[in-house]
């Protein structure tokens, strides 16, 4: 199955059937989900950590696996913490971007990299 065939609701209740099948809703505890993405995001980070941008970009297929399975290890937390704070993850990520979008106007940001505070308006 790929993205084009699978909506986030079937990943996020494969995601609840796995988790129930074998009793770990309770360690499902949003403190203990928020910790596991951090410590995912930490492995993920440690493959990219004494490459240059462009190794960055040039991975070999060994190094693009384990990198999506660090990966794949966040986005797997991140459904079960949608899951456990019930949260409809479309409707958090399009707001989010309907925010981020006001946060970065175009016409403002395009080529830029600053904090969004820094093109404050006087605000």
């Amino acid at each position: 199955m790929s993205d084009q065939q699978t909506t986030l609701q079937e990943l996020k209740e494969r995601m609840a059937a796995f988790v129930r099948e074998r009793d770990w809703e309770q360690y499902h505890a949003p403190k203990n989900l928020s910790m596991s993405i951090a410590i995912e995001a930490a492995e993920l980070m440690e493959h990219f950590q004494w490459l240059t941008v462009e190794q960055s970009k040039a991975l070999d297929a060994e190094a693009l696996e384990e990198i999506g399975e660090e990966l794949a290890d966040i986005v797997i937390y991140a459904l079960s913490m949608a899951n456990t704070l019930g949260l409809d993850l479309s409707e958090t990520v399009l707001a989010k971007m309907a925010k981020n979008i006001r946060k970065y106007p175009k016409e403002k940001v395009r080529g830029k990299s600053h904090k969004y505070t820094y093109y404050r308006d006087g605000e």
